[in-house]
């Protein structure tokens, strides 16, 4: 017998800002490490600005984010989406973390998997691109693991914590999700 999904991908509401906040916090060291919109001085506020700001970009149709979701309690666990969209050449990135206390479940590669079908489905894309910085090898096994190519190491590819670094760029087209 099938069981049921331990995980949901699903549009940012505001509602769901104080578990965002929660996953947040319960992960700052590691956040604050790899996203450069995370602080140590992360607070509920931010998480309430960003509920808002996800939905202006969805409206917009700028950047796709998206919730992942512990489907037993509807607790967030982590973050998603579609974003850098180049409608012209019907491109866009996938990004994704998860909660430091749900690391190594396979939940960012569902993730991962989820934003590929909401770029290549409902926003007709057709390529999408994960760019990981080279050392951070758990990112890069998640890229892998969804299907993704390793296309190249560019160089000066990330802007990451006040320096241009080179990262893995990985690549996925709709065939890769059949």
């Amino acid at each position: 017998m099938r069981q049921p999904p331990r995980h949901s991908v699903r549009r940012l509401l505001a509602t769901d800002a104080p578990s965002f906040y929660a996953a947040v916090r319960e992960s700052i060291d590691e956040l604050t490490y790899w996203m450069p919109w995370c602080t140590k001085d992360y607070a509920m506020s931010d998480a309430e600005a960003w509920m808002q700001t996800a939905s202006e970009m969805w409206a917009s149709g700028a950047e796709y984010h998206l919730g992942i979701f512990d489907a037993a309690t509807g607790a967030v666990v982590g973050g998603t989406g579609v974003n850098h969209i180049n409608r012209a050449y019907r491109i866009g990135n996938i990004g994704y973390w998860v909660s430091s206390n749900r690391t190594g479940q396979g939940i960012a590669r569902f993730a991962a998997h989820q934003s590929a079908v909401l770029g290549f489905g409902e926003l007709g894309l057709t390529r999408l691109e994960i760019v990981v910085l080279t050392n951070n090898t758990a990112s890069q096994r998640v890229a892998e693991a969804v299907g993704a190519r390793f296309e190249c190491e560019a160089r000066n590819r990330l802007y990451f914590q006040g320096a241009p670094h080179s990262a893995c760029v990985y690549s996925l087209v709709p065939e890769d999700l059949r």
